[in-house]
C-alpha cells in the first residue's frame, strides 16, 4: 500500500505515559470514595469544582427552578431533539423481541429482554454544558424502561446548569445530582451514605471519567470504554477543503487530546485541507482547544485508492466517521470497525452529537471493532430460559445428557440427568453411570 502521511499526530509511546498518570490518580480517588463515602465526595467537589451544597441531589423544587431559568425557544429545542432520540431508540426497542421455541417436542426454549433496574448516567458539562448527552443517556433508559435512572452533572460555572437539568428531567431521570468527575461516575457505582449504588454507568466523559468507568467495571456494568472525541473525514474530491477543515476541527475543539483524522485519495484535498486549517484556527473561538488537539493528535493520510482508504478507516476505527466521496453507500456496506458512520456532505458529525436521533455515546480508542456505541439494547439484559414439559422429552434429553457429563468426567452432572430419566422414562441407571 502506498499510505502517506501529510501529518501525524503526538507518538503513542507518549499518549500511553499520559494514560498511566490517569490510572493511578483515578486509582486512588476511587479508593477515598469507597472508604470514606460522602466526605470524599465532597472534598473532591470542593478541590475540583469549588462547589459544596447542603446537598449534591437537586430536590424538585430547585429542578423547577431551574427550569424556569430555561428560555422557552431553548426548552423546545430540548424537547425536540429528545423526541428525535426517543423516535429512534423506540425503533431499536421495538426491534428486539422475546422468543420462544420447542426445539423438540416438549422443549421450550426462550429469551426474555430485562432493563437493567438501576443505571447511573453521566453527563459532562465542566467545560461545556453538555445539553444532549442528557439525551443519548437518560431519554435512552426510559425508552428501556429502567426503574431508577440517575443523573449526574458537574456544576457549570459554580452552579448547575439550567439547561443540562431540564434535559435531564424530561429525559426521566428518577434523582438528579450536581456532581462532576471521578466523584460522580464513583459515588453512583460505589454508593454512599445518601446514594445508593446503581448496577450500570453509562455516558462519556474525561479521561479520568473513561478511567472510572474502566476500573469500575466488574463492579457494575458500563455502556462501553469511551477515551477523548475522535473523528475522521474520508474525503474525495467531490468536496472542498473549507468542508473537511470544519468537520475536523468541529470535533477537535472538545479537548486537548482529540484525534482528528482525515483519509483522502487526492493530494489537492489533503494540501488545501491543511491550508484551510490554518486560516481557521486563527478565526475559530475554541481554537485554544482546536489547536492543540491538531497539534498533537491530527492527521492528514494520503491514499491510492479506495480500497486503501477503506482498509486505513476500518484499522483506526474511528469514532466518528464522516463520508463524503462518489461512493458514499459502498463505504457503508464495506465498513467494518466504527463508532457512526456520516453519509454524505449534507449531514455531519454535530448532527448526531446534537439532534438527529442515533445516540453520540460511542466507541474510541480501536473498541469500534468490538462494539458498537450506547443504544436502547445496552439497557437491556437478554436472558434464557428453559422448560421441559413431558416425561418422554426429560428422558431423551436427560439420556444424551447423563453420557455427554460422563464425556467429561461429570459423575454429579450425569446424576442430575440420570435421576430424571429413572424418575420420568422408567430407566433403571445406577448412580454414577450413564443413562443408555
Amino acid at each position: 500500500m502506498a499510505i502517506e502521511y501529510l501529518k501525524r499526530g503526538k507518538p503513542e509511546a507518549e499518549r500511553s505515559e499520559d494514560d498511566a498518570k490517569v490510572r493511578a490518580i483515578v486509582e486512588g480517588t476511587l479508593s477515598d470514595i469507597e472508604t470514606q463515602g460522602d466526605a470524599a465526595v465532597r472534598e473532591l467537589s470542593e478541590k475540583f469544582d469549588n462547589y459544596s451544597p447542603a446537598s449534591f441531589r437537586l430536590s424538585a423544587a430547585e429542578i423547577d427552578a431551574l427550569m424556569n431559568q430555561v428560555s422557552p425557544r431553548d426548552m423546545e429545542d430540548i424537547k425536540f431533539a429528545q423526541e428525535q432520540v426517543r423516535k429512534f431508540a423506540q425503533a431499536q426497542r421495538s426491534s428486539m423481541t422475546d422468543i420462544e421455541v420447542e426445539t423438540l417436542p416438549g422443549v421450550i426454549l426462550g429469551h426474555k429482554n430485562i432493563p437493567v433496574q438501576s443505571v447511573g448516567c453521566y453527563v459532562p458539562g465542566g467545560k461545556f454544558p453538555m445539553v444532549a448527552s442528557a439525551h443519548m443517556s437518560v431519554a435512552t433508559a426510559s425508552v428501556a424502561e429502567v426503574p431508577r435512572i440517575i443523573a449526574a452533572t458537574p456544576p457549570f460555572k459554580g452552579a448547575p446548569n439550567p439547561a443540562v437539568i431540564a434535559a435531564m428531567h424530561l429525559g426521566g431521570a428518577h434523582e438528579i445530582y450536581v456532581m462532576g468527575g471521578i466523584q460522580a461516575v464513583g459515588a453512583m457505582a460505589l454508593g454512599t451514605e445518601t446514594i445508593d449504588p446503581v448496577h450500570m454507568l453509562v455516558g462519556p466523559g474525561n479521561a479520568f471519567v473513561a478511567e472510572a468507568k474502566r476500573q469500575l467495571f466488574g463492579r457494575v456494568g458500563i455502556d462501553l470504554f469511551a477515551g477523548p472525541t475522535e473523528t475522521m473525514v474520508i474525503a474525495d474530491e467531490t468536496v472542498d477543503a473549507e468542508m473537511c477543515a470544519t468537520d475536523l476541527l468541529g470535533q477537535a475543539e472538545h479537548g486537548y487530546n482529540s484525534p482528528a483524522v482525515l483519509v483522502t485519495n487526492s493530494r489537492k484535498l489533503a494540501t488545501e485541507t491543511l491550508t484551510e486549517i490554518d486560516r481557521l484556527l486563527k478565526i475559530l473561538p475554541t481554537a485554544d482547544t482546536a489547536a492543540k488537539s491538531w497539534e498533537d493528535y491530527g492527521e492528514v493520510i494520503l491514499c491510492d485508492s479506495y480500497d486503501e482508504m477503506l482498509a486505513v478507516a476500518d484499522d483506526i476505527a474511528s469514532e466518528h466517521v464522516q463520508v463524503m466521496t462518489d461512493r458514499d453507500d459502498w463505504f457503508l456496506e464495506n465498513m467494518t470497525c466504527y463508532g457512526a458512520l456520516f453519509l454524505g456532505a449534507r449531514t455531519n458529525v454535530a448532527n448526531g452529537d446534537k439532534v438527529i436521533g442515533t445516540n453520540h455515546t460511542l466507541p474510541t480508542k480501536k473498541a469500534g471493532r468490538y462494539t458498537g456505541g450506547l443504544w436502547v439494547g445496552k439497557f437491556l439484559k437478554t436472558h434464557s430460559y428453559q422448560k421441559v414439559l413431558t416425561d418422554e422429552a426429560a428422558a431423551e434429553i436427560g439420556a444424551y445428557c447423563s453420557r455427554l457429563c460422563m464425556l467429561e468426567g461429570f459423575v454429579g452432572h450425569a446424576e442430575q440427568a440420570n435421576v430424571r430419566v429413572r424418575r420420568y422414562g422408567g430407566g433403571n441407571v445406577p448412580y454414577g453411570e450413564a443413562a443408555e
